[in-house]
């Protein structure tokens, strides 16, 4: 018999596995380019999920094979959520006077940042007691990591390296493209050595190579987001990317969406 908590991962790699089996041997069609760009990278939808609508999500991360939320507005949170329901299990609770922002798992520890307040958290990943506070001098959005620095996004074209002691700023790097800088960089995740962000109040999400800040990809969502906000005219902006290392598939949901999305991208 599992205890609750390793039933229930048992159970989120069920479903991911199901999701990746079934669109290996239904093969659904990739979502084709919207354009010429030489950059857009095709996908696949594996499975859709329930995603809490009242959820204005800001972070989304797998650790351990167990899925995790962070939000923001008035008593922002972080949660674990099940993946079959969309129901949280609330972790962490922010004042009101905090706007939470994106979380990240490093080294048994949860880093947590605000968006205006300047302020981030850090709390132990097992207990969730929080055991440090840090500060930054622009604003909090995503945040992710590398294995060795955390890497945080500020809502402009400019991606800071952290060193993970000092939790003080190593390095930058600008994001761009063809066009130029690419801004508003938001939810960020670590895949396979590229930083993955979306971008703000779009339906794109960029992959960057982490040495040069070049956009070397770019998922267009519009169709799926323009298929949820029909659904559900009250679902805000695409934001939340977590990646399943073993089945490979990408979860991504948006603030007040009504369902995660498990999809299957290519190069």
């Amino acid at each position: 018999m599992f205890s609750a908590p390793y039933k229930h991962l048992f159970c989120f790699f069920i479903l991911l596995l199901l999701a990746s089996c079934s669109s290996k041997e239904k093969q659904p069609p990739a979502v084709p380019p919207a354009d010429k760009d030489e950059t857009l990278i095709s996908y696949s939808i594996a499975k859709l999920f329930p995603h809490d609508r009242t959820a204005y999500t800001q972070g989304l991360v797998i650790e351990k094979g167990r899925l995790f939320e962070s939000t923001g507005q008035a008593g922002s949170w972080i949660a674990e959520v099940n993946i079959a329901t969309g129901i949280q299990d609330k972790k962490v609770i922010l004042a009101d006077k905090y706007f939470g922002e994106g979380i990240t798992f490093l080294n048994n520890k949860i880093y947590q940042l605000t968006w205006q307040n300047k302020e981030g958290f850090v709390y132990d990943a097992t207990t969730f007691k929080k055991i440090d506070t840090f500060t930054y001098e622009h604003e909090g959005w995503g945040i992710t990591h590398d294995g060795k620095q955390l890497i945080v996004s500020d809502g402009t074209n400019v991606i800071h390296f952290k060193d993970t002691v000092t939790l003080k700023d190593e390095h930058t790097i600008t994001v761009k493209d063809k066009k130029g800088v690419v801004k508003n960089l938001n939810e960020l995740e670590y895949i396979e050595g590229y930083i993955y962000a979306n971008q703000y109040l779009t339906n794109n999400i960029y992959k960057i190579d982490p040495a040069t800040g070049d956009v070397v990809g770019k998922l267009d969502l519009s169709e799926i987001g323009e298929k949820v906000r029909v659904t559900d005219p009250q679902a805000d902006v695409l934001n939340g990317i977590a990646y399943e290392k073993k089945s490979k598939l990408v979860l991504i949901t948006g603030k007040q969406w009504p369902a995660t999305y498990a999809i299957r991208i290519g190069k």
